[in-house]
């Protein structure tokens, strides 16, 4: 048998071809220059890739009602075929589309994607998605928050594809479904373990992918996932430098295969393990590492984690004689130092000397600090790689993002507090809700998509600040707590403080100098926070204070604290005369 041959052959049978011919291309091109447009998310572009290329095989387009409602109820497409991640392209009910009707498909830029026939449209419940797929509607998950963004209904049909997203990154790293089965025929081994990973790799993820590549005797496919992973997670594109690094000093040359994988991650835990062993049998995988509380966004705002931790070994196990990819669990090993060798937490005799370094750890206790890593965890090359791409954390951005009712004294103690950091070091940038509403968002009106619109204006120049390293106060009413949490994920959670300025209704009428809750209880005004418009209040917000015991300075000078004590500014922070 051949190295060719050995590959077992995509889920479905064979790979789906979406990308037309250069001569249909030019006849598509033509015809969609006349046509209206569908701007696709980034979350729908890498989706489009990926039906494009045969990546989800055997589905071959935007699903439709069949295949998404059998998905939430049975992991299956409507064929019967294994996929448990509901792929759908949403549109707006504004926007003026109707069945028989083609529409171009344009990427964020306005490039000309893809031509597809609208078949189906239909409307899909965002309550039934986050329970079915995600386990829950907790806004601290980072895709339950984003669904408030999706549109309400679902358009589906198969697209001819004119050209992939473009990449000018690594792009002899960017192989199809087809490209990477090949580069692995090229090996000779029939058995292929794909490792999926969206972190950098550390001594004990090398340790266990040479051990499971030696188990089978075969061929490791490194496989990242660099299209939408969960917010704040480093970076691709340092990501990537730390994989070329590891491949190309420490793994043993035709035993592996890199590749990058353009997939835009649900974080949904089990069924994004499934999943994202689907994807990689149609990448020529027929062993699948799967670790503990994979693909799991982290923990709810209770601090209970989304998923438990064994819970996508056992899903998948389920699968994977049907899917012919069997699964290869991520045990928990452990540095034994006094052996300079690493083991498997059970088979550590009692009373042994172990060594260890959590993720959050690494961020808070090295990096954020410049602190090398010790030579045992990781790589020269890999710690050199991570500490050019995090400067110590009084360096790093961070967003202060106050909440409360109007009147509840935001915008004064934010003042106070824009003082505060400029005197410790800290250029800041300062977006009250009023002024933004002058210049960024004028136009809009208080409507709940008005609102909501305001409010993620604010967070994605905020995200911008805070991701070039600079210290971003923000004062908004942002009464909606699914909306503050979409925020809290463009910034990304290690660098976002949410204050919730806990100021009774009452409290907040009497300072009402413009009069505004005077006119809501007259009727004179609708729509207003507090009165006849919700206010949700954060469920675990970082800080909390009390404008009624506290004066503004006080309650600056508490944020300034927690700051210092998080690192964003340096020393330990000057302690307020009574703490909120």
């Amino acid at each position: 048998m051949s190295a060719t041959a050995s590959l077992i052959p995509p889920y479905g049978g064979s790979l789906v071809d979406l990308i037309a011919s250069p001569d249909e291309a030019s006849d598509l091109k033509a015809h969609a220059s006349r046509l209206p447009s569908i701007q696709l998310s980034e979350r729908a572009a890498c989706d489009l890739e990926l039906l494009a290329t045969g990546g989800f095989s055997p589905l071959d387009r935007f699903m439709t009602q069949r295949d998404y409602q059998r998905v939430l109820d049975e992991l299956r497409l409507a064929s019967g075929h294994v996929f448990p991640i509901p792929i759908i392209l949403t549109v707006d009910a504004t926007e003026a589309i109707h069945l028989d009707q083609d529409v171009a498909l344009r990427s964020a830029k306005n490039d000309l994607l893809a031509v597809m026939t609208i078949d189906e449209i239909f409307a899909w419940d965002r309550a039934a998605l986050s329970e079915t797929v995600f386990r829950t509607q907790d806004p601290r998950h980072p895709l339950v928050a984003e669904l408030y963004r999706w549109g309400r209904l679902c358009v589906s049909g198969k697209p001819r594809v004119l050209q992939l997203p473009r990449h000018y990154d690594f792009q002899d790293l960017r192989l199809t479904p087809s490209q990477v089965r090949a580069r692995l025929a090229e090996t000779g081994y029939p058995n292929v373990v794909a490792f999926q990973t969206r972190n950098p790799l550390h001594r004990v993820h090398e340790e266990l992918t040479k051990r499971a590549v030696q188990e089978v005797d075969g061929v490791l496919l490194l496989h990242p996932s660099v299209g939408m992973t969960k917010p704040g997670d480093v970076d691709h594109y340092t990501r990537v430098r730390t994989y070329q690094a590891l491949v190309r000093n420490y793994y043993a040359p035709g035993r592996v295969v890199l590749a990058l994988l353009p997939l835009a991650m649900r974080m949904a835990g089990p069924r994004e393990a499934l999943w994202h062993a689907v994807i990689r049998r149609n990448h020529g995988a027929n062993h699948f590492i799967v670790g503990r509380d994979h693909a799991s966004p982290g923990k709810d705002s209770t601090g209970r984690p989304f998923y438990g931790q064994y819970d996508a070994q056992e899903l998948v196990r389920a699968y994977q004689d049907e899917l012919g990819v069997r699964v290869l669990p991520f045990p928990e090993l452990l540095y034994l130092p006094e052996e300079e060798r690493f083991e498997e937490v059970t088979k550590i005799p009692a009373g042994a000397r172990t060594a260890t370094i959590s993720g959050s750890q690494v961020r808070e206790q090295f990096l954020s600090v410049g602190r090398p890593l010790p030579g045992w965890f990781t790589r020269p090359e890999v710690a050199a790689i991570l500490a050019e791409s995090y400067p110590p954390r009084h360096r790093q951005g961070v967003c202060i993002w106050f909440t409360g009712l109007s009147g509840a004294g935001k915008s004064t103690t934010a003042e106070v507090l824009t003082v505060l950091l400029l005197e410790s070091g800290r250029q800041v940038t300062v977006l009250d809700g009023d002024v933004v509403r002058t210049h960024l968002s004028k136009g809009l009106g208080f409507s709940k998509e008005d609102r909501d619109t305001n409010v993620r204006r604010i967070g994605y120049v905020a995200a911008e600040v805070a991701r070039h390293g600079g210290a971003v106060v923000c004062a908004a009413v942002s009464p909606y707590r699914a909306t503050r949490n979409d925020v809290r994920d463009l910034v990304g959670s290690d660098h976002f403080v949410e204050v919730f300025v806990d100021t009774p209704l009452e409290v907040c009428e009497e300072r009402d100098i413009k009069g505004m809750y005077a006119k809501a209880r007259r009727g004179e005004i609708t729509g207003f926070t507090g009165i006849d418009d919700p206010y949700e209040p954060p469920e675990s917000p970082e800080l909390t204070l009390d404008t009624v015991k506290h004066t503004a300075e006080q309650n600056a000078r508490a944020i300034l604290a927690y700051l210092a004590r998080r690192g964003f500014i340096l020393g330990e922070g000057p302690a307020p005369a009574s703490q909120p």
